[in-house]
C-alpha cells in the first residue's frame, strides 16, 4: 500500500508539472506582432529581409521570463497556427528567433508565399490569446 501510495503521489506530481510546463502565458492587453517589410504583395527576390514589429510587448530572448515579453516566430507557408499551450515547431516553415531578432534575411524558393508572425514566451509557446500578425502574401521571382 505504501508503494501504491507513493507511485500515486509521483505521478499526481508529475502531471502537475507537465501541465504547467504547457500552460499558455497570457497575452498582455494589446499587444500585437507585424510584418513592417515587405508589405503585402510585394515582389521579392530569392533572398530577402522581412523586417518584424511590435506594439504593447517588449522583446527577449527564449528563456527570459520577464513579464509581457516575447519573441518572434516567422510562419512561411502555414495554413493553421501552432496548436495553443505547445512549443512552436521548429522546421523550415516555423523559424525562430529567440535572440529577440527584429529582422532576418531569409531565402524561399520562385512562387507565392505566405508569411505571418507569431509571438511566443520564453519557452516558445503561443500566447493566449495568440499573438500573431496579419498575414501576408508575397510572390518570389
Amino acid at each position: 500500500m505504501k508503494t501504491f501510495m507513493s507511485r500515486a503521489a509521483l505521478a499526481g506530481l508529475l502531471m502537475g508539472a507537465s501541465m504547467l510546463a504547457t500552460a499558455a502565458t497570457p497575452a498582455p492587453k494589446g499587444a500585437e506582432a507585424f510584418i513592417v517589410s515587405p508589405e503585402d504583395g510585394a515582389k521579392v527576390p530569392q533572398e530577402f529581409k522581412v523586417k518584424f514589429g511590435v506594439k504593447d510587448i517588449s522583446l527577449a530572448p527564449a528563456g527570459d521570463t520577464t513579464k509581457h515579453t516575447g519573441h518572434h516566430h516567422l510562419l512561411i507557408d502555414v495554413k493553421e497556427l501552432p496548436a495553443a499551450g505547445q512549443p512552436i515547431p521548429t522546421d523550415a516553415n516555423h523559424m525562430h528567433f529567440g535572440k529577440a531578432q527584429t529582422e532576418a534575411t531569409i531565402k524561399l524558393p520562385p512562387g507565392k508565399h505566405t508569411l505571418q508572425l507569431e509571438l511566443g514566451d520564453s519557452g516558445h509557446i503561443p500566447f493566449d490569446p495568440p499573438i500573431v500578425s496579419k498575414k501576408i502574401t508575397v510572390t518570389v521571382e
